[in-house]
């Protein structure tokens, strides 16, 4: 299969985007959130943007792997949808969690996330097992980061 840049580059810049862009509107909850109630195992602030690069980067090429696997095209359209709509989910939790201090809605919006993130990875390990097993590390984070939500909703 020959690489196609054009397709990859952008699978690998729309989560990186999407999740900029988030950040960026929700910086000014930053100081809001420092001084919460945080529970036992919260890593420090400085974890996070280095992890969900990582994740956005990861999720971008297995994106892209399902969208050249020259799979069935609905099953390839579906399984992108259900890509797309996740990353919105995603975008939105963090306005509601960090831009509106919704802690409580924040993690039922996180359970919607995480059933989305599964169908993704389920539907992307059909087309391309590689692409769905970038997805597992994601998926944990997100149960960890539900944990984390959870304990800041009761603690706070």
């Amino acid at each position: 299969m020959k690489l196609q840049w054009k397709r990859l580059l952008f699978c690998l810049a729309l989560p990186l985007a999407v999740g900029g862009l988030s950040a960026w509107l929700t910086q000014s909850g930053m100081e809001t959130f420092e001084a919460l109630q945080k529970p036992p195992l919260s890593p420090p602030g400085w974890v996070f943007p280095i992890v969900w690069s990582i994740l956005f980067l990861m999720m971008g090429l297995a994106s892209y792997l399902v969208w050249v696997s020259g799979g069935p095209a609905y099953g390839v359209r579906t399984a992108l949808g259900t890509y797309l709509l996740q990353l919105g989910v995603n975008f939105f939790w963090s306005i509601f969690f960090f831009g509106q201090g919704w802690y409580w809605f924040s993690f039922f919006w996180l359970l919607l996330l995480w059933v989305l993130i599964l169908a993704t990875l389920w539907q992307f390990y059909r087309i391309s097992k590689a692409a769905g097993w970038l997805l597992v590390p994601y998926l944990l984070w997100v149960s960890f980061a539900g944990y984390l939500n959870l304990m800041i909703a009761i603690l706070n």
